[in-house]
Formats: C-alpha cells, sequence, structure tokens
C-alpha cells in the first residue's frame, strides 16, 4: 500500500474514533446547538403539512452503487428515509422511495421494513421502495410519474445523480411541490442550486441525519467534521509554506510512494 493509501485509512479509522469519543463525552445527549438551515426546517414542515393533508413524502435515492464512493450520499438518503417514515407515520400516506440501483432498492426495502417494524406501523399501507431504471435516463424517466403525482406534495432527492436530475427538478417545480436536493456530484450540484427550492449545498447533505433526529452518532459526524475542516485548512497552510520553502517536490514523492 502507497504512503497516499496509509493516510487515506488512517484518516477514516481517525474520523470514526473521534465520533465514538464525542460521543462519549456528550453521554450520547441528542441535544445539540446547530446552525440553522432552512432546507430542513422547511422539510419537517412539509412533513407535518402531509400528515395533515394526506398527501405523500418521495424519497429519491439516486442510482449510486453501494460499492463505491458513489454510495455515500444514498446512504444519507436511507437515513433520512428511516426518520422521514418516523415523522411521518401518523399520516394515511407513507412515504414511498425510489431508486436506480438493484442493490440500493433492496437496502431501501429494509430500511421501510426494519423502521416500520420498530415503531410497531401496524397500518395496511406501508411505504414502498421501488426500482426505477438501471440507467440515468431511465432512473429519471421512472421516477417523474411519482413526482408529477398529485397525491405527492414533497421531493425529497438525496443520492448520486448526473446532469439527468434536471428532469426531477423540473417535474417537481412544474407541480409546484416542495423539493430539498443533494448529492455529492458537482455537475448535479449545480443543476439543483438553480432548479430546486431549497438545494443542500456540500456537507449539508452529510448533516442530514443530524437534523432529522437520526441519533447522537450523526451529531458526533459534524464535531469531528469540523475538526477535519481545520485539520486541512492548517494542512494546506503549512503545505504552501513547505511548497515556498522549496520542500514541494519533496512532499509530492512522498505522497506518491517514490524515493
Amino acid at each position: 500500500m502507497t504512503i497516499t493509501g496509509l493516510i487515506g485509512l488512517s484518516i477514516v479509522a481517525s474520523f470514526f474514533g473521534l465520533m465514538i469519543i464525542f460521543n462519549v463525552v456528550r453521554g450520547g445527549s441528542t441535544k445539540a446547538d446547530l446552525r440553522p438551515i432552512s432546507a430542513y426546517t422547511k422539510l419537517k414542515r412539509a412533513i407535518g403539512l402531509a400528515v395533515e393533508d394526506g398527501s405523500q413524502i418521495h424519497v429519491s435515492l439516486g442510482r449510486g452503487g453501494v460499492t463505491s464512493p458513489q454510495s455515500a450520499s444514498a446512504f444519507v438518503g436511507l437515513s433520512m428515509l428511516e426518520q422521514v417514515i418516523r415523522i411521518a407515520s401518523a399520516g394515511d400516506r407513507p412515504p414511498v422511495a425510489t431508486a436506480g440501483n438493484a442493490a440500493l432498492s433492496i437496502l431501501a426495502q429494509d430500511t421501510i421494513h426494519g423502521t416500520s417494524e420498530k415503531i410497531e406501523l401496524k397500518s395496511k399501507k406501508t411505504s414502498s421502495g421501488e426500482l426505477r431504471g438501471l440507467t440515468p435516463f431511465s432512473y429519471a424517466v421512472g421516477t417523474m410519474p411519482t413526482i408529477r403525482d398529485d397525491r405527492v406534495s414533497a421531493n425529497i432527492l438525496a443520492g448520486w445523480y448526473g446532469n439527468e436530475v434536471i428532469w426531477l427538478t423540473a417535474a417537481g417545480k412544474r407541480q409546484n411541490s416542495f423539493t430539498m436536493a443533494g448529492t455529492a456530484h458537482l455537475p448535479a450540484q449545480a443543476v439543483m442550486y438553480s432548479t430546486v427550492e431549497e438545494p443542500l449545498i456540500g456537507e449539508e447533505l452529510f448533516a442530514g441525519g443530524a437534523y432529522l433526529g437520526a441519533g447522537p452518532m450523526h451529531i458526533s459526524s459534524l464535531k469531528v467534521q469540523d475538526v477535519f475542516r481545520w485539520i486541512l485548512v492548517g494542512g494546506i497552510l503549512i503545505g504552501i509554506l513547505l511548497k515556498f520553502a522549496g520542500f514541494g517536490q519533496l512532499i509530492e514523492n512522498i505522497l506518491v510512494g517514490t524515493p
């Protein structure tokens, strides 16, 4: 394994270690002083309105594979799906989830069934996790009817998308329904920013679990993100100073694992 690989592995291990430490220090508390993000505030309101008027919430998990870096935003979407099911459990229409990846749709179904059992949801009308297409545009076309459904009052797009996401955001805009969207793919982020009422930019997507009350570990992860953000800033500044001092080539050789 190269030096770069070891550094990456140590960063991941340190991140999880600090999450556990922060959670222990905080005593597992779910209370936190989080900065307001309007998208999550409006989402909670949209879920409440859906429960009141008997409409439905749609959670789109994108089309990213579960064994690649694309899965990160989709796992956040699964966490959001679980919390939406919990919050909307008093409503007449349970949330519906759509995915563009077979394994991801299975995880969605597992999340739905597991959450329903945890909260002892005995309603005959259960949430559904559906596979709507295995290619970018087939998934977009397959998901559009759900967004255009008059019974759907809010859409959560949280997963991996490409430029085809404009079909989904445009459908939500035509329906005049609340749409919150976030992804780790920068071109799709640009599309969402210009077409969605409440886009999630950067790490705002990965804060979804903490803002929707998924558990203390999610809050601890935000604290660790802050720590690593300052470490990254410090590392960049140190790297700039070393570059000016003439050590740039040496550092580059170390990172690629060459003498």
